[in-house]
């Protein structure tokens, strides 16, 4: 059902959504035994579920996920190279403790820093995420103050690093909400690097480690991301999985045992999977619809969304699903591109699920004086008409 007014725009789109016969009743979400947990839609960034999102917590080895993602975005601008070889330190090496995760490296041979990047995601090396770290940076210091710019820069509000590997240090801790928008930074920003979450095994120098995250094995559907453990942190868990283009986000953080973590964690995602359905309403720059422009040397100037524009919503509320776009009827050129003239307001019936802005595609430059002059006096009639 569209609506269009000769001077302004008020689109509602009734999206065609295959309509549920019965209605899916949503249950209360499952009982987690975790400190700290959330469940997200990886797309929309919907919170479906959460308890203590944003208490701060022990990290432990989840902390790498953060050193991955420095090392990625470091790949991505060209100062560093996957076919580098980085030379072992001594301190480095020296994170080869009882009771520490390590790829076994030895003091000062060269390894190639793809190697390093398994040995971080795959193995959990404490060694190996030094080793990367001085490479990036020249020290551990450096490295982590990088870790802490990314994590501004990502919005993490409950975050601060101490060090690249997660070993319990004061003043490092992070929440599950962090966690999960970091989970989701790394799926969205560095899509081609996503995959070694997803590798079971990794050997090097002869020695053959498997991956600590289980659900790998159990679910064909789950893709990553990362464990972690100290005595202070408990038994914690980043994961995703995708099923029918719906990818989902688990935290659990501080659980009492190895199993419970990953436990816990398949029953958020049973959860989000059953009863919710994630819903792709517009691509990137997709144009959405024309609105008036005054006094232009166009009187038409094309809408669009300036990202890929998703919802998340209860399976038994598809078929109601509605999009409005409200634009100023009042534009008047000059309109540059990319200029925000309106809003997207996405709902199920009276609940206002998402409000996204609409850009002008391209630019419309200013009339010739004839053209303005017409324009203003016509605009000056209309707005007191409207006033009544």
């Amino acid at each position: 059902m569209r609506f269009f007014l000769k001077y302004g725009i008020f689109l509602t789109v009734l999206l065609a959504l295959k309509a549920t016969a019965t209605p899916l009743l949503i249950p209360e979400p499952p009982q987690i035994a975790a400190k700290s947990y959330i469940l997200m839609d990886a797309y929309s960034g919907e919170v479906l579920v959460e308890k203590n999102a944003d208490e701060r917590l022990d990290p432990a080895s989840l902390t790498k996920l953060m050193t991955s993602y420095v090392a990625d975005y470091e790949l991505r601008e060209g100062n560093i190279q996957r076919d580098d070889q980085v030379k072992v330190s001594v301190r480095a090496w020296a994170q080869n403790f009882p009771g520490s995760s390590v790829m076994f490296l030895e003091p000062g041979k060269d390894v190639p820093l793809e190697a390093l990047l398994k040995g971080v995601a795959i193995s959990s090396g404490n060694d190996a995420t030094v080793a990367l770290a001085e490479h990036i940076a020249g020290s551990e210091r450096a490295f982590v103050d990088l870790m802490n710019q990314h994590a501004r820069l990502l919005g993490l509000e409950n975050t601060q690093f101490a060090n690249p590997h997660g070993l319990t240090h004061n003043g490092h801790y992070t929440s599950a909400r962090d966690m999960a928008k970091l989970a989701m930074a790394i799926i969205m920003d560095f899509p081609d690097e996503y995959g070694i979450y997803a590798e079971k095994e990794f050997t090097y120098n002869g020695i053959r480690q498997t991956n600590r995250n289980r659900l790998l094995w159990r679910d064909a559907t789950v893709d990553g991301l990362k464990t972690g453990h100290t005595e202070s942190a408990g038994y914690c868990l980043v994961s995703s999985a995708v099923r029918d283009d719906m990818r989902l986000v688990v935290v659990v953080m501080g659980t009492r045992s190895d199993e419970a973590r990953f436990q816990e964690t398949q029953k958020l995602l049973s959860y989000g999977f059953r009863y919710y359905k994630t819903v792709k309403l517009y691509d990137k720059g997709q144009i959405v619809n024309q609105a008036t422009v005054w006094g232009g040397q166009q009187d038409q100037v094309p809408l669009m969304v300036t990202d890929n524009v998703y919802v998340t919503l209860a399976k038994s509320q598809q078929d109601k699903l509605a999009a409005e776009i409200s634009v100023d009827k009042y534009i008047e050129a000059a309109v540059e591109k990319g200029q925000v003239l309106g809003d997207m307001i996405i709902r199920v019936g009276d609940q206002v699920l998402l409000k996204k802005p609409v850009v002008a595609q391209t630019s419309v430059q200013q009339g010739g004086l004839f053209t303005v002059l017409w324009s203003k006096i016509k605009l000056f009639f209309i707005k007191l008409v409207d006033r009544g």
